[in-house]
């Protein structure tokens, strides 16, 4: 009869051992990407021509380096630090890492065999009855003694706890990386936050040196109008215009308070107590150059990428969470220890006592909970895969955008410089032909208008190709240390 249940049981968990790998291998998701990122390609390319295909792996890993050390502004280096140090977002990020870190070290827990000791004292003083003695007998009090060590490990037969402790390593894994895009977005903030101050500052030098000529206009108008050379239409104009400059001056202040103290905030400092030292943004020169034919590989070291990977391989492993509740779950425990009226007895030998238990259990009747978490899970992971193609896939436009820009931005700054001569050598005729009354005030307020305007113009280019520099920089991943661009670089300038 053994023999033939025996002959009856033993398929049966051979098949349960043979389907009972609870976590499914997790495969990487294929996402089709370019070799190198289209922008990037020298100007006289027009295409990718055998650009070969691959799939994105991240590789968090990679250096990236200083990379705002590339502007050579020690200025940015120092604010970077001090945010680094200070900013609160940064520091929340932190401490959810150290959160996500013990958590998984609670899931590696499972993995040790948990002993524990137990030493205690009782005084009872039994009932008749449960003494088995007559009714109404005396019964005494009496103490006891007990000292035990206990131990309890659970087998994992079918990976349930393997795949506990991977889904929480996955999970400190996502939450690192989200840390890292925190202090990346902090750091690319400081930057651009500080380029826009600059480039303000540069603006508002403009705006008053226009100012300052609208207010020597009014005062030549003025003296020419008491003379009788020109009428009163003359002078007000001038007056207009020299209030209009000192309203858009009083505009690009507003602005730049503004910026003052988000800086502030990302350096975590209150915005009434920090006030940022003026510094105007000359010159585009100091930009760094952007390699040409960039790889798309540097895709794989940012970290929004990497935390969506991490998310996907958590996933995959609750799978195995979900599946491994299916299946036999085998506990031993043992204890040992003393027990005596007193404590010198409790270490007697005579004293001792022991168990030792094997405990197998499975559900049979879960109303299909089990099976529904195992579904829920498989489309968890499916979330987190569709996560993970759209990151790859807004990362390489972000960099294609901001590629974009820095050209369109380079190709604009070239003209506005042509432009900028030309305005001003149209300026300065129109002072000459006016002083010598060969042209009327208007003329000349138009190319002084113009040459304004220019000037402007150029200042907010400087500051927009800096600040979308560091938006590529950002969206790279932290800069394009290691590209292969065999020497050759398309200078941004």
């Amino acid at each position: 009869m053994n023999s033939m249940i025996a002959r009856g049981v033993a398929p049966l968990l051979a098949a349960l051992l043979l389907t009972a790998c609870a976590t499914p291998a997790f495969r990487q998701p294929a996402v089709e990407t370019p070799a190198a990122f289209r922008e990037s390609q020298p100007a006289e390319v027009e295409g990718i021509e055998g650009a070969r295909w691959k799939r994105a792996q991240p590789a968090e890993q990679q250096p990236r380096g200083q990379w705002w050390l590339a502007f050579k502004d020690a200025a940015l280096t120092s604010l970077i630090e001090e945010a680094g140090a200070n900013n609160a977002n940064l520091a929340v990020a932190a401490s959810r890492v150290k959160q996500a870190r013990a958590i998984a070290g609670i899931a590696q827990a499972a993995r040790v065999p948990q002993v524990g000791i137990g030493i205690g004292a009782q005084r009872a003083r039994p009932s008749a009855f449960d003494s088995g003695l007559p009714q109404g007998t005396p019964t005494q009090p009496a103490t006891s003694y007990t000292a035990n060590l206990s131990a309890s490990y659970e087998v994992d037969l079918f990976g349930r706890v393997a795949a506990s402790v991977a889904a929480a390593q996955g999970d400190a894994a996502t939450i690192e990386a989200n840390y890292r895009s925190v202090l990346l977005a902090l750091q690319a903030d400081v930057a651009q936050t500080y380029f826009r101050l600059r480039a303000l500052d540069a603006e508002l030098d403009t705006v008053a040196q226009t100012v300052r000529l609208r207010e020597e206009s009014v005062k030549v108008t003025q003296r020419r109008f008491d003379l009788g050379d020109i009428g009163e239409f003359d002078l007000s104009r001038a007056r207009t215009e020299l209030a209009t400059a000192r309203a858009e001056a009083i505009g690009l202040q507003r602005q730049r308070a503004s910026a003052e103290h988000a800086l502030a905030v990302l350096l975590g400092k209150p915005a009434s107590h920090y006030v940022a030292g003026k510094s105007p943004l000359l010159d585009a020169a100091a930009l760094p150059a952007i390699p040409a034919g960039l790889p798309s590989s540097l895709l794989e070291r940012r970290p929004d990428i990497n935390a969506a990977q991490r998310a996907m391989e958590a996933s995959n492993a609750r799978i195995g969470v979900a599946r491994g509740a299916m299946f036999p779950a085998l506990s031993i425990s043992a204890a040992g220890g003393g027990v005596g009226g007193a404590m010198s007895e409790v270490f007697k030998w005579s004293s001792r006592s022991w168990v030792l238990g094997l405990l197998t259990s499975m559900p049979l009747i879960d109303g299909g909970r089990n099976r529904a978490n195992v579904e829920a899970s498989y489309a968890v992971l499916e979330e987190s895969v569709g996560a993970y193609r759209q990151s790859v896939l807004t990362a390489f436009a972000e960099v294609e955008d901001n590629l974009a820009g820095l050209r369109i931005l380079a190709g604009q700054a070239e003209q506005i410089d042509a432009a900028l001569s030309s305005a001003r050598r149209s300026a300065e005729l129109a002072q000459k032909l006016y002083d010598a009354g060969r042209s009327s005030y208007l003329e000349l307020l138009d190319a002084q208008r113009n040459l304004a305007a220019v000037e402007r113009t150029a200042v907010q280019l400087r500051g927009n190709r800096a600040v979308t520099t560091v938006a590529l920089i950002r969206s790279l991943g932290g800069g394009w240390d290691g590209a292969s661009n065999g020497g050759k670089a398309v200078a941004m300038r």
